[in-house]
């Protein structure tokens, strides 16, 4: 008489990095077309994962597409590395591909962000995954996708600077928040994933790649090191981050980096860094250090100075 065991199939484990070979491989085949033509919105199939749409999967997929045993993984979330989302898409990177994970910056070789890019200056053998909500620019002033399209197949972007003059018009300055509308390699306009005005000229010339990908939408799109990424702006009214002069972290002491506000009862804010990993290599002598913190995006005195592109982070007044 047969076993139950020899009747039952044979156990089948998870797939390497959890994602079958056949997704891997259109994974990598469609951010090789986004890095050559930087920019443009390429579709893939979205796999289902263990986690909602809208939580990540978008960015996740890229990262696990890209994960091996020997990658340092760091996932941040809205800047902190240690939020529930940013901690379990790190338990789940690591349980799948191996890899190592940190908390610093400069020692990751990947490095999956919701809402902020590191403070400190990436390097060549790093690579960005931004997860993206929304990777149509266009949604605002196009609902018709298949409209969108055209658009951006033809270069039209009128919609957009009309848009932008109206905020001018009717507040004197951009309001435009997360997701400023930026032109990639001076051909397509991108939704810079919902990462602040601060961070959008870190995208400039950067020596790292970016992968954002969109796992609702099922778009990824990438900006390749060293290429021009400019924030739409007028040529008399320029771009200008969030004007956050006077603030001061209340843990280190840090001025001029992106700050989050922390109201108290009594009616006036607090200031913390918003990169935690950043926070722990500046914080004070009596905490806890890891490494010494490497050059920053944003000097001093709040300028931003990288390869010729300079951007005081203060509104002119008009």
């Amino acid at each position: 008489m047969n076993r139950l065991a020899a009747l039952a199939a044979p156990r089948q484990d998870y797939s390497y990095a959890f994602l079958d070979a056949y997704a891997k491989r259109e994974l990598r085949r469609r951010t090789l077309k986004a890095i050559a033509i930087p920019g443009y919105q390429v579709p893939y199939a979205s796999r289902e994962l263990p986690i909602a749409r809208g939580w990540g999967t978008g960015g996740l997929q890229v990262t696990l597409s890209l994960v091996g045993p020997e990658s340092i993984v760091k996932v941040i979330d809205q800047g902190a590395d240690d939020s529930v989302n940013a901690a379990n898409l790190r338990r789940f990177i690591a349980r799948m591909s191996g890899a190592q994970t940190t908390t610093d910056a400069l020692k990751a070789t990947i490095i999956q962000s919701r809402h902020r890019i590191p403070e400190e200056i990436l390097r060549e053998y790093q690579a960005l995954v931004l997860q993206v909500p929304d990777p149509e620019p266009l949604r605002a002033v196009e609902s018709n996708s298949s409209r969108a399209h055209e658009m951006h197949a033809e270069a039209d972007y009128g919609q957009m600077w009309l848009v932008l003059y109206e905020q001018l018009v009717r507040y004197k300055q951009y309001i435009q928040g997360a997701s400023y509308p930026s032109l990639v390699n001076g051909r397509y306009v991108i939704s810079p994933s919902p990462i602040p005005r601060w961070d959008t000229p870190k995208l400039h010339q950067s020596a790292h790649l970016t992968l954002l990908s969109a796992g609702r939408e099922k778009r990824l799109y990438a900006v390749p090191p060293y290429t021009d990424v400019y924030p739409l702006e007028f040529d008399d009214i320029p771009f200008q981050v969030e004007d956050q002069r006077g603030w001061v972290c209340a843990i280190t002491g840090v001025k001029n980096k992106f700050m989050n506000e922390i109201p108290q009862p009594d009616g006036t804010s607090t200031y913390e860094l918003s990169d935690t990993g950043y926070m722990e290599k500046v914080a004070p002598a009596d905490a806890t250090r890891t490494e010494p913190p490497g050059a920053t995006y944003y000097d001093e005195q709040g300028n931003f100075y990288h390869d010729g592109y300079l951007k005081p982070p203060i509104q002119p007044e008009l």
